[in-house]
């Protein structure tokens, strides 16, 4: 596809280049993302009729895999901006679609909250109604693209209605919208993802996404889905990264005395077949979820809860192996072997956390109610 090789080229020519500059440096990678707009990736999953291109999640995995092979924050980024997107669409208005779908707008989930941490699925914020308007108050925890965003899809307790909560779609540069620190974390850096405060917040009823009380179902059957598959499509590419990077260094790098380069070593030519093995199971999975969410089969739920622990967990492990082989040169900066392993911690305790997910899998498997 036309689309794919676009995104080939603005991953050499733009992403791959800046990658260090924006973990060293932790800058938003704004040219990266004004690119793939331009290029129409923002607008990917967007429906045809406002401009987009209709891919499909299946798509949207293939470019977030490849955005993380060369810069985890901006295979973030675009993680959660396709998730806003998947609500947005289902939900939003038409002008903000379009907007969307020609690469002009940038949103992102706002759902994790200090009070109830990584149970995303229930806010604390509250939406109190003023007239034919809300006002929202509450804090939200590491959002990503906080800020460098143009909307956030917010979550809150309902206003009047039964459920947990109700989703929002609130303008970033809202009066009363807060960051209180930026981000200074230890992988990726990039990503913008800092806390977001709300003090009586004021958004028109007409931006609320669904009905009063029905964001717990939006998160389930909207967000949880993309999020988990494109979660571990990010896990993916970095572990691909790093299994080229460590693979390339032991080939290149020699034992001169012995006359013999590092790949020479069965000790680490193991390592290398482990982490191809754990690289190869989690594609393959990968690619069983997204075939199960696109015929709707009995165990879609089942694949979904597996999906992210599973790749979160190997990514671990894979670029743990990646810098075990390539050893003290892979403290280097410009090896990235470093940058990908500090990357790769974060899908582990990102809500749903993987000892979370691991949870409901046990509830799913002893037939018991995930809540």
């Amino acid at each position: 596809m036309k689309i794919f090789e676009s995104l080939e080229t603005i991953v050499e020519t733009v992403v791959e280049p800046a990658a260090e500059a924006v973990d060293r440096e932790a800058l938003f990678p704004r040219p990266a993302i004004e690119a793939l707009g331009n290029a129409g990736l923002l607008g990917l999953i967007s429906a045809p009729a406002v401009g987009g291109l209709g891919g499909t999640l299946a798509d949207a995995s293939r470019v977030v895999s490849r955005l993380a092979q060369a810069c985890g924050s901006t295979a973030m980024i675009v993680t959660m901006h396709y998730c806003a997107t998947a609500v947005i669409e289902k939900y939003g208005n038409d002008t903000l679609r379009r907007e969307i779908a020609a690469g002009r707008h940038l949103s992102t989930l706002a759902f994790s909250e200090p009070g109830s941490r990584s149970h995303f699925w229930a806010p604390l914020s509250e939406a109190q109604a003023d007239g034919d308007d809300v006002l929202l108050t509450g804090a939200k925890t590491m959002v990503t693209s906080a800020v460098e965003a143009d909307s956030y899809v917010w979550s809150s307790r309902p206003v009047a209605a039964e459920g947990a909560s109700t989703i929002w779609l609130v303008p970033s540069d809202s009066p009363g919208l807060a960051q209180t620190k930026p981000f200074d974390g230890l992988g990726l850096r990039g990503n913008a993802s800092a806390p977001i405060t709300a003090d009586n917040v004021r958004v028109s009823s007409s931006m609320r996404l669904g009905g009063d009380g029905d964001g717990f179902a939006i998160m389930m059957e909207t967000v949880l889905p993309i999020f988990s598959v494109l979660s571990a499509s990010c896990s993916l590419g970095l572990m691909e990264s790093a299994l080229n990077r460590a693979s390339t260094h032991v080939s290149r790098s020699r034992l001169d005395h012995l006359g013999s380069s590092l790949a020479e070593l069965p000790t680490l030519r193991a390592y290398l077949a482990r982490a191809r093995i754990r690289t190869d199971m989690v594609r393959t999975l990968l690619d069983d979820t997204i075939d199960a969410l696109a015929g709707k089969r009995p165990d879609t739920q089942l694949r979904v809860l597996e999906i992210k622990a599973a790749a979160a967990e190997a990514a671990l492990e894979a670029t743990d192996i990646a810098m075990r082989v390539c050893g003290g040169a892979a403290f280097r900066k410009d090896l990235a072997i470093e940058r990908v392993f500090r990357d790769a911690r974060a899908a582990s305790v990102m809500a749903p956390t993987s000892d979370v997910l691991f949870d409901f899998i046990g509830k799913a498997v002893c037939g018991l109610p995930l809540f």
